[in-house]
């Protein structure tokens, strides 16, 4: 009776050790899978877009005074912090004169739909999300992925403890759900819904419909500020 008892433990316990195991292969290949997405796509986004990096580092500086590219320390995997590129779209004193504006995101993060420390040049820049396009560098790096929750600083993952750990189990991504889900909204608890989201159900078929519908977010200037 037993040895019967006991076998039949042995069984059960063998089923979710299989099924542990057969999860945790299948995220490391879908890992796998991604890191080789990003390589390839970052590689070709660089050196499809070189001339037009060039052109807009141009730009950049005949419009205002400062560097050609903002950065800025930021939250990857882990909590591991790295400097986020992007191109400058801000006045060289962008961090000075915050202090003078309100917050409209309703949370950690700055966000204003009218930023009067914006350049002419870098409001073009962000209405088709152009300023991004230094990060496929951060990509190609491995700080980050094509799609994941948005990098933040560590200043601004205060509070949502959960929310900070679970956001921090994955890399962060050029665009994510919220880009295309609750960008829109300007409330900052939709931001945390869209990552525990995408985290919890994070798939390769998900990171490309993602991209595709990011594509049209862009082209349709949903969200943009």
């Amino acid at each position: 009776m037993l040895s019967n008892k006991i076998a039949t433990q042995n069984v059960f316990n063998s089923n979710i050790n299989s099924k542990d195991d057969y999860v945790s292969l299948k995220r490391n290949i879908e890992n796998i899978v991604k890191r080789v997405f990003d390589i390839v796509w970052s590689m070709f986004f660089i050196l499809f877009f070189s001339p037009l990096f060039f052109f807009i580092a141009v730009l950049v500086k005949l419009d205002s005074k400062g560097p050609v590219f903002f950065k800025q320390k930021r939250c990857g995997k882990s909590g591991k912090e790295f400097f986020m590129l992007k191109f400058r779209t801000m006045v060289d004193d962008a961090e000075i004169l915050k202090k003078n504006l309100v917050n409209e995101m309703g949370g950690p993060v700055f966000k204003i739909k009218k930023d009067p420390r914006i350049t002419r040049i870098g409001s073009f820049l962000r209405k088709w999300s152009i300023d991004e396009l230094p990060q496929f560098v951060n990509i190609l790096k491995g700080e980050m992925s094509l799609v994941g929750p948005r990098p933040l600083a560590k200043e601004e993952m205060v509070g949502y403890d959960v929310w900070k750990d679970i956001r921090l189990m994955v890399k962060p991504g050029l665009t994510g759900l919220w880009q295309i889900s609750g960008r829109s909204s300007g409330n900052f608890n939709d931001w945390v819904k869209y990552d525990i989201e995408y985290v919890r159900n994070r798939s390769i078929f998900m990171d490309i419909k993602i991209m595709f519908l990011t594509l049209f977010a862009v082209l349709s200037k949903k969200g943009a500020c």
